[in-house]
């Protein structure tokens, strides 16, 4: 099989697929006969085929998938015009703390915060998918541990918690949160580019963001269906 070849089942596999598939999975598209280095630069040669198109190539936490362009966004959003779920600035703030500081207890967030987090608000990240509770601090009562999930990666677009950028306030990381919006269920959505993102923190460790305004930046998150296609 040439180059050309391979890369064609490549795109038809990853096109076909309603998650992301990993470098190991795609390997078995071939019997094992090409090794992981040969597929990786294939997929790279892939990125730049689809380099002018509406659709782009992205590895993430999980694997690699089709997404459309962050661009292409708000014509897209004329096709699903439902209201995406609301986030409150507590939800968003919380979940930054576990973002940038994990693993983390609840007495460790209600610290950082200053106030009581009331239950819901962990549950709420529980159940979208995004924390989870990784093991307990050996102290009284043994609290649990929190700390951000593959899938929360996914959902940002993201493939490792280092390409969050680094900011210093809890309302910045926050701010950088809300906009980075998560795919919806198949790949005519996409999430805001890490740069976007970067240019709201930018714009949050210049002047104090009111608590009204992270509020209504929080709820732009748009809901990632389970079944997510090309996430």
């Amino acid at each position: 099989m040439n180059t050309a070849q391979a890369k064609r089942v490549l795109e038809t596999a990853l096109l076909c697929s309603t998650q992301p598939v990993t470098v190991r999975d795609l390997r078995v598209l071939f019997d094992d006969a090409l090794g992981a280095d040969t597929l990786k630069a294939l997929l790279e040669e892939l990125q730049l085929d689809w380099a002018e198109r509406g659709l782009e190539l992205v590895s993430v936490a999980t694997g690699w998938r089709f997404q459309s362009r962050p661009e292409l966004r708000t014509f897209l959003d004329k096709l699903n015009p439902e209201k995406p779920p609301k986030y409150t600035r507590a939800v968003m703030e919380t979940l930054a703390i576990i973002a940038y500081r994990q693993p983390v207890t609840r007495g460790d967030m209600e610290d950082i915060r200053g106030v009581t987090i009331n239950t819901q608000i962990i549950k709420q990240l529980e159940d979208r998918g995004w924390v989870e509770v990784i093991g307990h601090r050996e102290s009284v009562g043994r609290p649990g541990l929190y700390a951000t999930t593959r899938h929360f990666l996914d959902d940002l677009g993201l493939s490792s918690l280092d390409q969050l950028p680094l900011l210093s306030s809890v309302e910045g990381q926050a701010a950088v949160l809300a906009s980075l919006n998560p795919p919806q269920e198949d790949s005519t959505q996409a999430s805001l580019s890490l740069e976007d993102a970067i240019e709201v923190a930018d714009a949050v460790e210049a002047e104090t963001l009111e608590a009204q305004g992270l509020t209504n930046m929080a709820q732009e998150i748009p809901d990632a269906a389970e079944g997510q296609h090309h996430d």
